[in-house]
């Protein structure tokens, strides 16, 4: 374990110092927002508008590293998202923040980007599975321990966004001193929504699901927690014990989707993640702890994206795998733009808890859509499923490279291609003597591109 995490270690390093102070923005700003006396729709906007830059920041980072190179794109995003949490604090003001939070989410996608194209990179074929557990492992607890950090200070002073900056400054050190040679510019992927949808609209429609009731806890629950008359401590616990929740189940529920029908782990994690909204929805009114009905829902809500990834995995060439995956991460942010904005709506009309009527309303209704497919067609055998892997939504599409369900591809053929390759988002599908061999079953989608892998719909 530490000699193939050995060339890496400072890679590691860095992402968790970045994800520490992001975890502590993400809660930090809604809770001084509230003391600002910003309405609850304009909280919404701001973690709605993170999500945006994030999502373009995903798309253009790639682009970026192949114009100026990983370092270069390292160091300039790297000065910017310093300056941001700076600026929050010298202009507390809402269209200054709702800027900010473009410009965070747009550099945060660059830099994790560069990251993990250059950890990628720097592994070989046998030890990536290692390297993304540990690298998931510590994204999960970095997450985690951001929360924990807003319990320092005081969130209506300076000091907390001067520790974001710091912990982001020192996110450069290791990158700066590393010795491991920079790796070549990632090929960007094609994007062809349609055609993901194609092949299996619970994997898309499950992403943009989890994407709006992530989201909006992400952005709203802090000022959910503030409302109730709790001080920052409750909301930094409160968070962390829903992060960490979440990082839990996944590995048994992943690993029971591998046994059974992975729809219907999905629909359970559904329906129970619906009952614990409607549960943080009447908590004034039930004899369980806050605490305890944060876990389960954490445990239910967070984990259903990887859940989705594997989903969609299972009816996807291995190399169409970083494509796909991409693209499914592309509409989990689409969902987190949209997921704030219903949910502060939501509080406007039903009170602070609204945020948790709206997260178990979408979530029912994706249920309802689990139930529709189950019944359209039957599932891949066990023994033809992809493995389940931890997955985290909340970095680059690069970090899918890792993944060893994927066909990799190596240094050189990338840098042969990464002139040629260009991004293209929601394609019309090609000529059908282009296509890959993908058969549509009797109900219309969700098939498998290789059918030799794959067996056919009865």
């Amino acid at each position: 374990m530490g000699r193939t995490l050995a060339p890496v270690f400072a890679l590691l390093v860095s992402v968790a110092l970045l994800l520490l102070g992001n975890g502590l923005l993400g809660t930090l700003l809604p809770v001084r927002a509230q003391l600002e006396a910003f309405s609850t729709p304009v909280i919404g906007l701001l973690g709605s508008l993170y999500f945006l830059g994030f999502g373009f920041g995903c798309v253009l980072g790639p682009h970026l590293i192949q114009r100026v190179g990983h370092i270069r794109t390292f160091a300039a995003l790297a000065a910017l998202v310093v300056a941001v949490p700076l600026v929050h604090a010298l202009f507390p003001l809402p269209y200054p923040w709702a800027a900010l939070r473009i410009v965070a989410g747009l550099c945060l996608a660059g830099l994790y980007t560069v990251i993990e194209s250059w950890l990628n990179q720097s592994v070989d074929n046998a030890s990536r599975g290692t390297v993304l557990s540990v690298y998931i492992v510590i994204n999960l607890s970095a997450m985690t321990g951001g929360q924990l950090l807003l319990q320092l200070d005081s969130p209506a002073g300076p000091a907390l966004f001067s520790l974001v900056a710091v912990l982001m400054t020192l996110a450069v050190v290791p990158i700066a001193l590393t010795r491991a040679a920079a790796p070549v510019p990632p090929v960007a992927v094609r994007l062809r929504l349609r055609h993901l949808y194609h092949l299996s609209p619970v994997g898309i429609i499950g992403c943009f699901t989890v994407g709006m009731t992530s989201g909006a806890f992400w952005t709203v629950a802090p000022a959910y927690v503030t409302a109730l008359g709790e001080g920052p401590e409750a909301v930094s616990t409160f968070m962390a014990v829903a992060v960490f929740a979440g990082a839990l189940a996944q590995w048994p529920l992943g690993r029971l989707s591998d046994k059974i029908d992975r729809r219907l782990v999905i629909l359970g994690a559904c329906l129970a993640a619906g009952l614990a909204g409607l549960g943080l929805f009447q908590s004034a009114h039930l004899p369980i702890p806050l605490l305890v009905l944060a876990g389960f829902f954490g445990a239910f809500t967070l984990s259903a994206y990887a859940l989705c990834i594997a989903h969609a995995n299972d009816f996807i060439a291995p190399e169409d795998a970083v494509e796909a995956s991409a693209g499914l991460l592309l509409t989990y942010a689409a969902g987190a733009v949209a997921g704030p904005l219903l949910a502060a709506s939501a509080m406007s009309w039903l009170g602070p808890s609204g945020l948790f009527a709206a997260t178990a309303a979408a979530h029912f209704l994706f249920a309802l859509f689990v139930i529709h497919r189950i019944r359209q067609r039957a599932p891949i055998p066990a023994d033809e499923r992809e493995n389940f892997v931890l997955m985290e939504p909340r970095t680059s599409a690069m970090v899918f490279e890792l993944d060893p369900r994927s066909e990799t591809t190596t240094p050189e053929a990338a840098e042969e291609q990464a002139a040629a390759t260009i991004l293209e988002d929601d394609l019309p599908d090609a000529p059908e003597d282009e296509q890959p061999p993908a058969e549509e079953g009797p109900e219309g989608n969700e098939q498998p591109l290789d059918e030799e892998k794959r067996p056919k719909e009865t």
